[in-house]
């Protein structure tokens, strides 16, 4: 593996505006995470970035300029002091050699999974129904919202679609009845050979693989990785069986035509998001 990288030289007064800026466009994004921790509330859409994902809205703050830059007159600040950073006279960097050299084969399969799936083509099919194979036959269910339909209709609407979930973290919720229903049987070893751009939730995990990678990554793309994640899930749960009327979003009816063309519509934009991103990680670690 490559252990070099170019480097180029952020002058003090230009690091510290693009570190400014990266806390403060995080603080906006995470406000509402913080707010609700605040006071003990919950939101089905909005938390699941930071329950299903485990990761602090902190660590969304924290600024890495991405492998490859020297930060001038950093050596004094907290950040030299931080792993996986390194000093050169006044100055300070992301040590990419010795953050690839640990973790050479998580990146290796996060950049061979990302180009696998970006290579694939997308697959629009299954109209977010892995959210009702999830409550399929079952009386209790993790969300607090009601379902839009009652349950009978919602497992009707499973019986009478082709559920086609390509994604094994989503399919691995699927309740034990609905599991055989599925035209695929993903795992987490055949994952690099079934994961496909139109999936959104292999869309979400982009966000996922950023954080692995860490300081290489330069903050834009990770908060932009949030920002798609976020707006993923919105849909995902807009399609969802699940009434969020009363939380301020309009259903998706998947279980009609409209709804179903209204879900592949977004989910095209989706996966050209996704692809754009990909490709930008790829960049990064090429």
């Amino acid at each position: 593996m490559q252990l070099t990288t170019p480097t180029r030289l952020l002058g003090t007064a230009e690091w510290r505006a693009l570190e400014q800026a990266h806390e403060a466009r995080a603080d906006a994004l995470t406000r509402g995470r913080r707010e609700r921790a605040a006071t003990g509330q919950t939101h089905p859409v909005d938390d699941f970035l930071f329950t299903y994902y485990p990761f602090r809205p902190g660590l969304l703050r924290r600024w890495h300029p991405g492998a490859g830059a020297l930060l001038q007159g950093a050596a004094t600040e907290p950040r030299a002091n931080w792993k996986w950073y390194r000093t050169t006279g006044s100055d300070s960097q992301v040590d990419f050699a010795a953050f690839s050299e640990k973790n050479e084969r998580v990146i290796a399969f996060i950049r061979a999974l990302l180009a696998a799936t970006r290579q694939r083509p997308a697959q629009f099919g299954c109209f977010g129904l892995h959210e009702w194979a999830m409550v399929y036959r079952q009386g209790e269910h993790r969300h607090i919202a009601p379902l839009r339909l009652g349950q009978g209709d919602t497992d009707a609407v499973v019986l009478e679609n082709r559920i086609a979930c390509s994604h094994f973290d989503a399919f691995r919720f699927f309740t034990p009845e609905a599991l055989p229903l599925n035209q695929l049987q993903p795992t987490r070893e055949n994952q690099p050979a079934l994961e496909q751009p139109g999936c959104l939730h292999a869309g979400m995990d982009i966000y996922k693989w950023v954080i692995k990678l860490g300081p290489l990554v330069p903050g834009e793309v990770l908060l932009d990785s949030f920002e798609l994640a976020r707006d993923i899930r919105q849909l995902d749960m807009e399609a969802s069986p699940y009434d969020l009327v009363d939380w301020g979003y309009t259903p998706v009816p998947v279980e009609t035509a409209a709804g179903k063309a209204e879900y592949v519509r977004r989910q095209r934009g989706f996966t050209e998001r996704s692809n754009a991103l990909r490709e930008r990680v790829i960049r990064l670690l090429d």
